[in-house]
């Protein structure tokens, strides 16, 4: 059980900074425009302000520096023992599970406008997982994780977003706890 738990908390790594990176760049000015241009759909936001080109940006780049990190790490018998992918490509594996990342989360947001859920409001459970599926989506392309990956990944991504959330909204970066 420890096995799969590391393994897979391994192979999420980049889609986990890529996912918490949009948060601690918020001060940047950089790119802040959001991605869907302030248009609306059915006279509702399509995405909202709080998705910027800024988060994509800076969400992507996490998850590459982590991907490169993970393939400086795979002479190392631990990582090598803990790693599910060939990380001698990891360009493209930090692209895949960043963007996927991201695109889950985008995905989500554009539900939660449609629902006339505000930003920062609560979407039990997909808030907590829409960056997992997301990102589980695209490495999907190049690698197709096991049934028992794929649940574990869930469950402690939902775990793990939840006490990040708590951690943002004690340190003032988030203004909801979950």
């Amino acid at each position: 059980m420890i096995d799969l738990i590391l393994k897979s908390l391994f192979l999420m790594l980049p889609a986990y900074f890529a996912n918490m990176a949009p948060v601690f760049a918020k001060k940047i000015d950089f790119l802040d425009y959001p991605i869907d241009f302030n248009k609306k759909l059915n006279k509702k936001p399509i995405l909202g302000s709080h998705k910027t080109f800024r988060g994509l940006f800076f969400g992507v780049l996490a998850g590459l520096i982590i991907a490169c990190i993970q393939y400086l790490l795979k002479d190392y018998s631990f990582f090598s023992n803990i790693s599910l992918l060939d990380y001698s490509n990891w360009l493209l594996i930090g692209l895949l599970l960043s963007f996927g990342a991201l695109a889950g989360d985008i995905v989500k947001s554009f539900v939660k406008r449609q629902l006339n859920i505000k930003p920062g409001k609560s979407f039990i459970p997909w808030d907590q997982i829409d960056y997992t599926l997301g990102s589980l989506v695209f490495i999907s392309i190049i690698y197709i994780p096991s049934i028992e990956i794929i649940i574990t990944a869930i469950i402690i991504n939902f775990l793990l977003h939840i006490i990040a959330n708590q951690l943002g909204y004690y340190l003032g970066l988030q203004k909801v706890k979950f």
